[in-house]
């Protein structure tokens, strides 16, 4: 059996030379740096990180400093996706409040810079972690790991939006619903072949909507190999990749955390049919208790439609990979494998809609 966890790792991991598709005004990119990002200093050299499906990711490295740079992709864009402004706008909130996040450099708008949106952070040293079992370690090494991350995803949601200058990072009210119709409308304008399973969740995630739970900075794809941990403890150095974050329900963040242990190795990288206890991994009982005491909000009473919608959102997300690979514009290598996951999610997702009265 193929383990796609290491697969996953080995086409991700890493960078690469520019894919030409995604090549940079190098003269032009240095001059901007030069003008917006305190203490630099060129020559500059620049690789692409392997992973990155949705935002092209770099390196950028000077004799005295490393960087990344995420940028919109060129090319005709979904509505509303790659919003690499917002996710500036809630990393640089996040790390004024001492949040781990990459420290943010600067934002550029003008497209005639490199040909499209990006910003600047810095490059975290550490680890990603991309098998849920965390292969050659020990149970208890396990445990703190997965502690550290559930701890992580808990403080996000301790913050109040207004407090840290984030009252206006998303609409108010209706979350779920604005989610689901949103998702909808993604998996709609990629589609490619017609899936029963997902025509089923589309008519029935808007007659199950959770009641409403307070605002928070939801991340939108908070899991572990969108953590970079110590390189040699469990402390959570910073969390990645941005692009999805809003403000909304924080059990749709937590939920999603959750789909980790109801999938099986085969699809996603799942736990499911594992020996927890043997690994030292907590069990979803657990992380709910930890998360609940300390994030400070009452545990999720309707997984079942929870676990629904976010493997239906998930499967929309691959879709939209897919319709990318049709397209060409797809960003990763791995993009493909991506697209595949897109029916057996979709089937995952109505099982647990029938769970939920379907």
């Amino acid at each position: 059996m193929t383990d796609l966890a290491t697969d996953a790792q080995a086409a991700f991991s890493g960078t690469r030379e520019v894919d030409p598709r995604y090549r940079l005004d190098e003269a032009a990119l240095d001059r901007w740096m030069a003008a917006h990002v305190e203490a630099y200093a060129g020559p500059l050299t620049i690789r692409q990180f392997k992973g990155g499906q949705s935002n092209p990711t770099y390196e950028l490295v000077t004799p005295g400093a490393a960087y990344v740079l995420r940028r919109k992709p060129p090319g005709v864009l979904l509505p509303s996706a790659h919003a690499v402004d917002r996710e500036f706008t809630v990393i640089s909130a996040l790390h004024a409040q001492g949040y781990p996040v990459a420290r943010p450099y600067a934002l550029c708008t003008d497209d005639g810079v490199i040909g499209s949106m990006f910003y600047v952070m810095a490059r975290v040293e550490g680890r990603v972690l991309w098998d849920l079992k965390l292969p050659g370690m020990e149970p208890a090494e396990r445990r703190a790991i997965f502690e550290a991350q559930t701890d992580a995803l808990a403080d996000l949601h301790r913050f109040d939006p207004a407090a840290i200058g984030l009252s206006d990072y998303g609409k108010p009210g209706n979350y779920f619903a604005r989610q689901v119709g949103r998702w909808t409308k993604q998996y709609k304008a990629s589609e490619i072949d017609p899936i029963p399973e997902m025509d089923r969740l589309i008519a029935f995630l808007p007659e199950g909507l959770p009641p409403e739970g307070p605002a928070r900075i939801v991340h939108g794809d908070f899991r572990l190999d969108n953590l970079m941990m110590a390189n040699d403890g469990p402390q959570v150095r910073a969390v990645l990749d941005w692009e999805l974050s809003t403000l909304g329900d924080p059990m749709a963040d937590f939920s999603y955390l959750l789909i980790g242990w109801v999938l099986p190795p085969t699809v996603r990288n799942g736990l499911a049919g594992l020996d927890l206890e043997a690994l030292g991994i907590p069990t979803v009982a657990e992380t709910v208790e930890r998360y609940a005491a300390r994030s400070g909000l009452q545990a999720p009473g309707n997984l079942d439609w929870l676990m629904a919608y976010n493997l239906f959102r998930l499967a929309a997300i691959c879709q939209g990979i897919a319709g990318r690979v049709r397209d060409g514009t797809a960003a990763s290598a791995h993009a493909v494998e991506t697209a595949r996951q897109v029916t057996p999610l979709a089937r995952a997702a109505w099982s647990f809609a029938e769970k939920a009265g379907a």
